[in-house]
C-alpha cells in the first residue's frame, strides 16, 4: 500500500515508480548513453585533424581555438536553433550541437599533448627511418595520449551534462523524462532521472579513468621513479654521516 502511496502522493523518492517505469528509464539511458558516446566519438575524429593542422602550421592555430571557442560560447538553445534548417527535429541535430561544444576542449588538449612531445623522441624516430604517418601514430600519438584522454574524460563528462538539453527536441534521454517530469510537477521521474544522470557522468569518467591508466602504463613508471628517486634524495643526507663528538 505504502509503494502505491508515493505515486499518489507524489513523493521526490517512490521505488514504485522505478519499478513501474523501468523500461522507459532504461531506454532514455540507453538513447542518453548513445547520444553522448556519438558525439564524442565524432568530436575526437573531428578534433584531430584539426589539432594537426594547428600544430603544422601555426599561424592557422589562433584562428582555429578562437573559432572553437565562440562555438562553444553559444547558448545551446540558440545553437539548436541555428541547426534546426539543417537537420530538422533529429537525433543528428542533437548529436551536431553537442559536436560542435566538443571541440574547443578536444582541440586544446590534443594540441597540448602533441607539443609537449619531446624533441628527442622524434629525432630518434627520424634517424630510426620513421615517416611523418608513422612518427604521428606510433609516437606523437601514444606520447599525447594522456593530454588526449584527459580532454576525452572532461568532454565526455560535459556532454553527459549537455545531452540532456536535446529534450527540447525530444532527443534528450533522461533529459526528456526531467523536462516531461518538471513540465507535469512529476516529482519521482524528476528525481530519478536527475540522479541517473548524474551516476551516468561518474561512471563514464571512472571508465575512461581506468581505460587511461591502462593506455599509459609508462606514467605509472614515471612517478614510480620520481617517488623513489625523492625518497633517495631526503635519505641521502644522513647516510654515512659521522657523529659529532660531545
Amino acid at each position: 500500500m505504502s509503494k502505491r502511496n508515493c505515486l499518489v502522493t507524489n513523493d521526490w523518492i517512490c521505488g514504485e515508480y522505478v519499478r513501474s517505469r523501468s523500461q522507459e528509464l532504461t531506454d532514455a539511458t540507453v538513447q542518453h548513453i548513445g547520444i553522448t558516446a556519438a558525439s564524442v566519438a565524432i568530436g575526437v575524429a573531428v578534433a584531430l585533424p584539426l589539432a594537426l593542422l594547428a600544430r603544422r602550421w601555426r599561424f592557422l592555430a589562433a584562428p582555429i581555438l578562437g573559432v572553437t571557442t565562440v562555438l562553444y560560447s553559444i547558448p545551446s538553445l540558440a545553437m539548436f536553433s541555428l541547426l534546426l534548417p539543417l537537420f530538422g527535429l533529429s537525433v543528428s541535430l542533437v548529436i551536431t550541437g553537442l559536436v560542435l561544444y566538443s571541440l574547443t576542449i578536444l582541440v586544446r588538449n590534443i594540441l597540448a599533448g602533441l607539443r609537449a612531445v619531446p624533441e628527442e623522441a622524434r629525432e630518434a624516430a627520424r634517424g630510426m627511418g620513421y615517416g611523418s604517418v608513422r612518427l604521428l601514430w606510433e609516437v606523437e600519438l601514444p606520447l599525447a595520449l594522456p593530454a588526449l584522454l584527459a580532454g576525452v574524460r572532461i568532454t565526455t563528462v560535459s556532454t553527459v551534462a549537455l545531452t540532456t538539453v536535446g529534450a527540447i527536441v525530444d532527443y534528450g534521454g533522461l533529459g526528456t523524462l526531467i523536462l516531461d517530469g518538471l513540465d507535469t510537477q512529476f516529482k519521482a521521474q524528476v528525481l530519478t532521472a536527475s540522479v541517473l544522470c548524474v551516476l551516468l557522468a561518474l561512471a563514464a569518467d571512472l571508465l575512461l579513468l581506468a581505460l587511461q591508466y591502462w593506455l599509459t602504463p609508462w606514467t605509472r613508471a614515471r612517478r614510480i621513479r620520481t617517488g623513489r628517486s625523492a625518497r633517495t634524495a631526503d635519505a641521502a643526507p644522513g647516510v654515512g654521516k659521522v657523529a659529532e663528538p660531545v
